[in-house]
Parts: C-alpha cells; sequence; structure tokens
C-alpha cells in the first residue's frame, strides 16, 4: 500500500514539517520506497515534484523540505508499487484540466478490475490502477455535469457516488483537489486534524522533529492535514470510516457524511488575503 498526505490552509502555509515526516516512511520507516510526488497550488497554478527514488534517499525531497512553498492546498504521495512500473509516469499525484480547472489525485490502495473502466477522453498515460480510477471520475463528473454547478458541495456528493462505486473493487483512499476544495474519501486508512487557536507543539512520529505552531502561527490561522497514518504522536487525530468522505476549503472543514461532521454548514466564499504562515505546517 502507499501513504497520503493532503493539507488545506486559509493563508498560505509550507507543509515542510508534515512532509519530512512522510518522507522518512518512504524507505527508512516504511516501505513506501518506489517513488513519491508533491503538488502546491498557487492560484490557478501548481508546481509538481516528483521522483521515482525513495522519498528517504531523494535529493528531489531534500529540496523541497528545504524551500518552503507556501500553498492553500497540496496533495502529497509515496508509493509502494502494486499496479506499474516504478517508473516517473506511475508516480502520484497525477494532474489533468477539468472545466477550466487543475485537478489533482492520489489513491491509496489496489483495485481489481479496473481494467474495464471507461475513461473516454481522459486516457491514462502510465500503467496504474489510480490513474485509471482518476481519468474515469472526470469522465463521470463531465458526463454528469453538463455545466459546473456553482455550490462545490453538489459536486463533492456525485464524486463521494463514485467513489463508492470505486470501493467495490478494492481499497479505494483517495485524495482530491481543484486548488481551493480538498476532499478526501476513505476505505480504510485514513486520518486527519485540524490545527486553529489555541496552537500547541507537535511532535512527529518518523523524525527526531518538533514544532511550535504558536510561534508561527497567527489566531485567525486554521490548517487541516489529511494523511493515511498520524504523523505527530502528542496531537488527536480522527480516524476516518470506512465509506466517509470529507471536504475541506481553506482549513475549514466544510462537508462530511460522517454522523458527527455531516451537519457542518458549507463555505461559499473564500477568505481574504491574509499573511502567509512561516515555516508551520
Amino acid at each position: 500500500m502507499c501513504e497520503l498526505l493532503g493539507m488545506s490552509a486559509n493563508v498560505p502555509t509550507d507543509i515542510c514539517f508534515s512532509f519530512t515526516g512522510l518522507m522518512q516512511r518512504g524507505g527508512r520507516t516504511g516501505p513506501h520506497k518506489d517513488g513519491w510526488g508533491i503538488t502546491f497550488y498557487e492560484g490557478k497554478g501548481f508546481r509538481t515534484f516528483k521522483d521515482p527514488q525513495p522519498g528517504y534517499q531523494s535529493k528531489i525531497a531534500e529540496l523541497v523540505q528545504n524551500y518552503p512553498i507556501k500553498s492553500c492546498a497540496v496533495i502529497s504521495h509515496i508509493r509502494q508499487a502494486n499496479r506499474g512500473g516504478v517508473n516517473l509516469e506511475n508516480t502520484h499525484p497525477f494532474t489533468r484540466e477539468l472545466w477550466g480547472q487543475f485537478w489533482t489525485f492520489a489513491h491509496n490502495g489496489q483495485l481489481t478490475g479496473y481494467q474495464k473502466l471507461d475513461t473516454g477522453n481522459h486516457r491514462p498515460v502510465g500503467a496504474t490502477d489510480s490513474e485509471k480510477a482518476f481519468c474515469w471520475l472526470l469522465k463521470r463528473l463531465e458526463e454528469h455535469f453538463v455545466t459546473p454547478p456553482d455550490d462545490f458541495k453538489t459536486i463533492c456528493l456525485f464524486i463521494a457516488e463514485c467513489c463508492d462505486e470505486l470501493r467495490t473493487m478494492g481499497v479505494f483512499n483517495m485524495l482530491l483537489s481543484n486548488g481551493e476544495h480538498v476532499m478526501t474519501y476513505c476505505t480504510n486508512h485514513l486520518y486527519w486534524i485540524t490545527r486553529k487557536a489555541p496552537f500547541g507543539t507537535a511532535a512527529l512520529i518518523d523524525e527526531d522533529v518538533e514544532v511550535n505552531f504558536q510561534e508561527e502561527t497567527t489566531p485567525d490561522d486554521v490548517v487541516s492535514v489529511v494523511a493515511t497514518q498520524p504523523l505527530t504522536m502528542n496531537e488527536v487525530w480522527h480516524r476516518m470510516k470506512p465509506g466517509e468522505f470529507n471536504l475541506f476549503y481553506f482549513g475549514q472543514q466544510v462537508a462530511s457524511n460522517s454522523e458527527e461532521l455531516k451537519d457542518v454548514p458549507f463555505a461559499e466564499k473564500k477568505p481574504g488575503n491574509q499573511a502567509p504562515l512561516e515555516d508551520s505546517e
């Protein structure tokens, strides 16, 4: 299996702390040695860094850790290959254009019978079940919505229905973003945490690194992080249930089918511009 890492924030934020922990699982503290990738959104554009080498040994990963790119939406992945060879075209995350937006997708799990998925004009480049599922999902979105609805919650609910279908084919844990929203879907292992005032200190599980978020934030900052397994040892992470989805919008959790969270109001407006966060998440 692979591992996922996602972030949604209300101010441009770096993910160096969590990314450092994830990269240790890329061959040092975990078996996910078959490549890694990360996508940062900046406005309508994005930056992607990928390497089919183990994350903990990757010079490109070292560059990302030392170059704190700030973003409001991030998708990252470390790979333990089960479908497709260990090469760049099979390395997550995958990005495609739909409705004039760049959509980024990463998947943890293994699907059977995925070869039969009809992807239409959204053809995969590599040989993974993950990219095939992503292309199928884009085709379903394009067919279902003649024009994209203004309310993203409507899109989210349809995506969740599609994910329910994919879950019948095997393990399907997913992160998906269009640069403003970050959506999660769980089959077995996916956790999330939202950090906001009052901030505390967090210590990584996989590396001897600790950060005091109170020194790096303002009282208005909100940052949500999603991961396959908790990355810190002294914080409370929420475990998602099978079939659960969550939607984050600039740091806030705005939609969910969890019994505890399904009545969370959906945010319609983007938060105002704020000063970027320094060396936090």
